[in-house]
């Protein structure tokens, strides 16, 4: 099942499932102390029950509220309604892995005055792992994400997020991670710039339970530009060609790192 955190005019927010395509039942109308997916995980990792069986459980003590999915869209498109898509649940930091598929190689070896320097990381037992943002610094469904007026080519990528708690992948969500190809390709050395700036990352909308995914070495990943409502750009690619596990980039990410021990941890790669 997938999970949606929204927001009233209040600044409420509530926790809701889709149950059946295109409909969201709020649990919070159950349990007016479930308002987040963290608070799923803790008790998922408590009783050793899953976080769709936990929701199933709600479900069946009471009839939930219900909303139509494409209202909540429109509603968190237009900026308007009651409610409207939050980030999935508030990530203390997220980090980001760099150079994981080949076609990232390319790109960086094209633009950059150091092109072996890419190849060398691609093809290292480390891989490159870098602070992406804080919460002051992302953004959620439908807002506007940020673009550096010193740099003259700014671009969206679109993302795999592992989500971790004690260690462990327990669920993903979608990323965007803006980027400035120009400042990057003009010194490696300026990646944090290139990366880390206001607004330079967008979550959500959904949390998917990781043993609900499937396999996540194999998803489709898909991006498209809109401008006035006309598709200008569209690309796809596919979690199966990355060189690197997911489970090996959850070990590196917590190697000699001090990660805030808070249970809402975002992790994206690229």
């Amino acid at each position: 099942m997938r999970y949606y955190k929204l927001t009233g005019g209040a600044g409420d927010p509530r926790l809701a499932v889709e149950t059946q395509e295109g409909v969201l039942s709020d649990l919070t109308s159950i349990d007016e102390d479930v308002t987040d997916v963290e608070d799923l995980i803790q008790a998922s990792s408590l009783t050793d029950h899953s976080i769709d069986d936990l929701a199933g459980g709600l479900l069946d003590l009471a009839e939930p509220e219900t909303y139509q999915l494409s209202e909540i869209i429109e509603a968190s498109r237009a900026g308007t309604g009651d409610l409207w898509l939050d980030v999935p649940f508030e990530a203390p930091e997220v980090w980001a892995f760099g150079v994981t598929y080949q076609n990232s190689v390319f790109e960086r070896q094209r633009e950059s005055g150091a092109p072996d320097l890419y190849s060398k990381v691609y093809n290292s037992d480390r891989p490159a792992l870098f602070l992406k943002a804080t919460p002051e610094r992302y953004v959620g469904p439908f807002e506007s994400v940020g673009i550096r007026g010193d740099s003259t080519w700014n671009v969206p990528e679109p993302e795999l997020v592992f989500v971790l708690y004690k260690g462990e992948i327990v669920g993903y969500t979608a990323g965007n991670d803006m980027s400035s190809r120009s400042i990057e390709g003009e010194n490696p050395l300026y990646q944090a710039q290139a990366k880390q700036y206001a607004r330079c990352c967008s979550l959500g909308p959904a949390f998917v339970p990781a043993d609900a995914i499937g396999n996540a070495q194999d998803l489709a990943i898909r991006c498209s530009i809109l401008r006035e409502g006309k598709e200008i750009f569209s690309a796809e690619t596919s979690t199966s060609l990355m060189n690197r596990k997911l489970p090996e980039l959850a070990d590196w990410a917590q190697r000699h790192n001090s990660i805030p021990n808070i249970h809402h941890q975002y992790y994206i790669k690229e």
